[in-house]
């Protein structure tokens, strides 16, 4: 009989949690899923069921090689009591505590699914035209994607991801971490370009960002990628910086993003926020935001300069500079009009007092007009929002 004790760590939170879940017979649901099935029932005790489950399994996924292990387990589990999850003195110990943390990782994330009713608080505002977001969480090995519904963020669907051998934080060329940041998706790149090792495709997100790059990081070709056809998922920490999913899910993915717009906003603990709160600090952020278009309408050279911290920086302006420039061009005005629209307000991981705010803007004036997208960073100086850096979001 196999000892309860083995899988104790990873079983005991389920019994309740599964209570919900209706039982199914078949392999025929998601993998990470009839994982979680097979766990109940060792829970149980009816190991000849949970048997039954993972071969089922491992017929729809025969490269899952948690799946592979579990079905050891159970077989050895006939002969002998079972101390631990893959209780093979004479085995590979990386690659059975790889697969240790990914089965921990995989039932963690349904044992604390989000709050039904909060968000991240990196989602303050999508723009219209932004169907979903995601969200990485690194600590947790979990990619979020929520759908953009009448501006609220709306939880759609999650998945187990890898991250980078070193974990995250990146700061430089080859340092196998994966960025934390905002982000967004910045294209697609077929099989056919990158051979079997990405799986069906990689999307490419744009690190280095504006921001990365002020803080003197370096590197590229971070992607959103999948694996290998001979496997089914790699271990929590993998991948060279990429954030690696299993192939079906790349491909739900896939079909979920839109290119250029998407974000993709990685961080290494999640801050969740009930929908009263989220809406209060949109609703805060707002209003500074309108101030500083209004004050730049208004001519009134200083008080728009009240917006801006004395460590901004523009493309090739510091704030001394941005300043001078400034109170030169107004001087020539008789009249601005400012119009901004798609407004996208982000929350920076690991930084909560900054904010990556992204728009349309519509100028004009009584000798300029000009249209172009625009990128600020807004930092927190002193209780007050000044923004750090801007220019274009191309």
């Amino acid at each position: 009989m196999l000892n309860k004790s083995c899988l104790g760590l990873l079983v005991s939170p389920l019994v309740s949690l599964l209570a919900t879940v209706v039982p199914v017979q078949a392999a025929s649901v998601d993998p990470e899923t009839q994982l979680l099935r097979i766990y109940d029932e060792i829970s149980g005790n009816r190991l000849s069921k949970a048997l039954t489950l993972t071969e089922a399994l491992l017929d729809e996924q025969p490269n899952f090689h948690l799946a592979q292990l579990i079905k050891g387990d159970l077989l050895l589990a006939r002969t002998r009591s079972i101390s631990t999850v893959g209780d093979l003195p004479n085995g590979p110990q990386d690659k059975l505590n790889d697969l240790r943390e990914e089965a921990q990782l995989r039932l963690r994330a349904y044992r604390e699914k989000p709050p039904a009713n909060a968000v991240p608080r990196y989602l303050l505002q999508l723009r219209p035209d932004q169907k979903t977001a995601v969200v990485v969480d690194t600590k947790k090995s979990r990619l979020y994607v929520y759908e953009n519904v009448d501006g609220r963020p709306r939880f759609l669907a999650d998945f187990y991801i890898t991250q980078g051998k070193a974990g995250d934080g990146k700061t430089r060329e080859g340092d196998e971490k994966t960025p934390i940041g905002v982000y967004h998706i910045t294209g697609t790149l077929p099989r056919s370009k990158l051979g079997d090792f990405y799986g069906p495709m990689a999307l490419p997100i744009n690190y280095p960002n504006e921001w990365d790059r002020l803080q003197g990081r370096t590197g590229h070709g971070i992607w959103l990628h999948g694996v290998p056809s001979d496997t089914y998922s790699r271990a929590p920490r993998a991948s060279n910086g990429c954030v690696v999913l299993a192939n079906p899910d790349l491909e739900k993915l896939n079909r979920l993003v839109q290119i250029g717009l998407t974000p993709v906003i990685i961080s290494d603990n999640i801050e969740w926020l009930d929908l009263d709160h989220w809406n209060n600090e949109r609703q805060s952020f707002l209003k500074t935001f309108e101030s500083w278009r209004a004050d730049w309408e208004s001519l009134d050279t200083e008080k728009y300069l009240a917006h801006y911290s004395k460590k901004f920086s523009s493309e090739d302006m510091n704030y001394a500079q941005w300043a001078e420039h400034k109170r030169r061009v107004n001087a020539g005005k008789e009249h601005i009009q400012v119009v901004t629209k798609n407004l996208s307000m982000l929350r920076n991981p690991g930084n909560d007092d900054m904010l990556v705010v992204t728009f349309d803007q519509d100028y004009r004036s009584s000798n300029l007009s000009h249209v172009m997208q625009k990128r600020q960073y807004w930092i927190r100086e002193n209780g007050q929002w000044r923004i750090l850096h801007e220019g274009s979001a191309g």
